[in-house]
């Protein structure tokens, strides 16, 4: 059922101009919680992908709430892996439509276990303004910003500038030259700050809520003493397969997985 908020939101007082009606179905007490605004591109690398879903899960973990937009690419992928019950999710679209339809099942999701925002009467349909008042809202809900790939001209740097207009801090993924030249060009700038560990990110900006390393008794760490290959691994465990490479605590030689 969707119903209209009728309580002042401290953190959207950052807005340019604070939302004059706000539409919501869903648990009003995610917006008590920490909060964590992540952006990118639609059609984010295999590498933003990963990355994207190991960091959510970890901040999710930690008791963060997840804030995004429902588009396709990054802002999907952060969603469905916070699971519906720790994700915000703000629409550009009235609330009775459930834009864009690819994702309709998992704003079916959110609307029963997470919180769904609009700013925009029922019926409203999807213009480019509204994507602007919407990706304005998800950076100002934030605490800050992490967005794990943008080209440089993408409606996603324009979610980057309301963050430096709001005083927000800005995190980025480290890519390749040529890969995400807007994230690239602000980490030239010095305009954002780059996560090299996701472990050290977590702590030192959430400090000790939970112990977000790999458990040694773990079912993935478990599956690899067995000397799993590659292949069948990835069908089971992707994300933990990625994570724990970048963390060296698994190695693959001859198409099977070793621990260390």
């Amino acid at each position: 059922m969707i119903a209209k908020i009728d309580f002042h939101i401290d953190a959207l007082d950052t807005m340019k101009n604070y939302p004059k009606d706000l539409f919501y179905i869903g648990d009003l007490e995610l917006l008590k919680r920490q909060k964590v605004s992540i952006v990118g591109s639609r059609k984010p690398n295999k590498y933003a992908r990963e990355i994207t879903r190991v960091l959510t899960q970890k901040l999710t973990a930690a008791g963060v709430c997840i804030v995004s937009g429902g588009a396709i690419g990054v802002d999907a992928i952060a969603h469905k892996a916070a699971g519906a019950k720790n994700t915000i999710m703000v629409a550009a679209t009235g609330l009775d439509k459930r834009y864009p339809a690819i994702n309709k099942n998992l704003i079916a999701d959110i609307e029963k276990d997470g919180l769904l925002l609009s700013q925009f009467q029922e019926g409203s349909p999807s213009t480019r303004y509204n994507f602007v008042l919407r990706n304005e809202l998800v950076v100002a809900l934030g605490e800050i910003l992490i967005v794990t790939y943008a080209d440089p001209d993408s409606g996603t740097m324009r979610s980057v500038e309301y963050a430096q207009k709001m005083g927000k801090k800005i995190y980025v993924l480290a890519h390749r030259i040529g890969e995400s030249e807007g994230t690239n060009r602000l980490l030239q700038g010095k305009r954002a700050e780059a996560i090299y560990d996701i472990e050290s990110f977590i702590q030192r900006l959430f400090g000790d809520q939970t112990d977000t390393k790999e458990d040694p008794k773990s079912p993935f760490l478990e599956f690899c003493s067995k000397n799993p290959s590659y292949e069948e691994a990835l069908k089971l465990f992707a994300a933990e397969v990625f994570e724990a490479e970048l963390q060296g605590l698994i190695m693959v030689k001859d198409a099977r997985i070793y621990l260390l």
